[in-house]
């Protein structure tokens, strides 16, 4: 009987544990977490805060008990994995109630670590009301801080998915928030003219921006930035983004890659065949150009969850690589992306071209149509399709979705024209906004 040892137990450790049961009915699963919940819905966090979401305890997809009584799989909380011997092929662990540490061997081993906020190093800081948005815990302590305290402002440092997601909620709760950005432009994964638009969609709804920009020092409520100004908030949200967990795979002298998630093979293995690595810590390839690739998003988790647990159970079905297809919520626009971007096609030294799409989500006589604005990047030789980025009020994810399929099929501009996509009018128009690029690209 193999004993298989997963360290996480979100997207990626519950995941391919769940996995693993399906196809192998006797191996021993044990997860080890040191969190207090298993298997929650990340990504439905911020709309938990906004009250979108009014129970919060419905992003608990599993307990432990229900693991152990459903899939006879073991899983421990509160425990953290602190070192693992690769010769012995033990795994060391802390139970974090008591303190004792205690081995734990394994045949195989996973790990799905999953990541740390960026908290920048900033003067002042420790006197500020400041939180990340990481676990199920940071999320109560959030909605906990605005219940109690009734905060009216907030400052948010970082404009990717969480920031932007976040921003909607808390002026939705009502609060004055301000987004402070190092970069030039918000959503900086997106080409500027795209960005533009959801930057657009942010002041409308009085959310205030700060580009190019950091806090330099920090006062309890008054921030300075900078570039001179300064700010105050009842609070700050650091949402910088996600630094890979990867100090146990370091001390166990696993490769580490030039992401710095941990590097894997097209099976998810690290440079020990028996060890594993999934999920926002494990670096993977771009599925177009082979580079090192890393991104800390749902789908990758489970798509790699899905290849671990048919390897360990006798298929060797191989990861392609990642596209980073990836969506978001800004107010009334959704904002979605997939491929490569402008800035790595154009630093890779590519020979691309690119166009842009403006049509209706749908018919224009129909009352319920939005505007679209869709971008692709296609191999100027091949004409195949390279990367995508759709801005809009509805039927933003049918065009991306549509668009990364294209990719991962090999599909040239010239196909998008035959394309053949449903169509009425309250969904979309007779030659779609796909089919209109691939036709504009003649």
């Amino acid at each position: 009987m193999k004993k298989i040892v997963i360290v996480g137990a979100v997207a990626g450790g519950a995941t391919v544990a769940s996995q693993i049961r399906y196809y192998d009915k006797d191996a021993q699963i044990v997860i080890f977490d040191q969190d207090e919940t298993m298997s929650y819905a990340a990504c439905g966090m911020p709309y938990v805060i906004g009250g979108e979401i009014t129970d919060s305890s419905s992003l608990l997809a599993a307990t432990p008990e229900e693991f152990k009584k459903e899939k006879n799989i073991d899983v421990r909380l509160k425990h953290r994995v602190i070192s693992i011997n690769r010769e012995l092929k033990v795994v060391e662990v802390l139970n974090l109630d008591t303190q004792q540490s205690f081995e734990e061997s394994y045949d195989v081993l996973i790990l799905s670590p999953g990541g740390t906020p960026i908290i920048p190093k900033t003067p002042g800081l420790e006197s500020s009301n400041m939180f990340t948005l990481r676990n199920f815990n940071d999320m109560e302590k959030i909605k906990h801080y605005i219940k109690t305290e009734q905060p009216k402002s907030c400052v948010i440092v970082g404009a990717g998915f969480i920031g932007l997601e976040m921003a909607e909620n808390l002026v939705n709760l009502g609060l004055n928030v301000s987004i402070v950005e190092k970069s030039q432009q918000v959503m900086n994964i997106m080409d500027v003219d795209s960005s533009a638009l959801v930057e657009k969609e942010l002041l409308a709804h009085g959310v205030k921006l700060f580009k190019g920009n950091f806090i330099t020092k920090a006062n309890g409520q008054h921030l300075d930035l900078d570039l001179g100004e300064k700010i105050q908030a009842d609070f700050i949200l650091m949402s910088v983004g996600v630094s890979p967990s990867t100090e146990l795979a370091e001390k166990a002298q696993l490769a580490i890659g030039e992401t710095r998630g941990i590097v894997t093979n097209e099976y998810l293995q690290t440079n020990d065949l028996s060890i594993y690595a999934i999920g926002d810590a494990a670096e993977n390839i771009d599925f177009i150009t082979g580079d090192a690739k890393r991104v800390p998003l749902a789908w990758p988790a489970h798509r790699q969850a899905y290849i671990v647990a048919r390897h360990i159970t006798g298929d060797n079905i191989p990861f392609k690589g990642l596209l980073g297809t990836s969506i978001c919520k800004v107010f009334t626009q959704s904002v979605a992306t997939t491929g490569l971007n402008e800035k790595t096609l154009t630093d890779r030294h590519m020979n691309f071209k690119s166009l842009t799409q403006k049509s209706n989500s749908n018919a224009g006589y129909y009352p319920d149509h939005e505007k679209i604005f869709l971008k692709i990047h296609y191999d100027a030789a091949t004409r195949k399709v390279l990367g995508a980025q759709v801005v809009g009020g509805k039927g933003v994810d049918k065009r991306i979705d549509v668009l990364s399929t294209a990719i991962y099929a090999g599909l040239t501009m010239d196909d998008l024209q035959a394309l053949e996509l449903a169509y009425a009018p309250p969904y979309s128009t007779p030659k779609d906004p796909v089919n209109m690029a691939g036709y504009k690209a003649k």
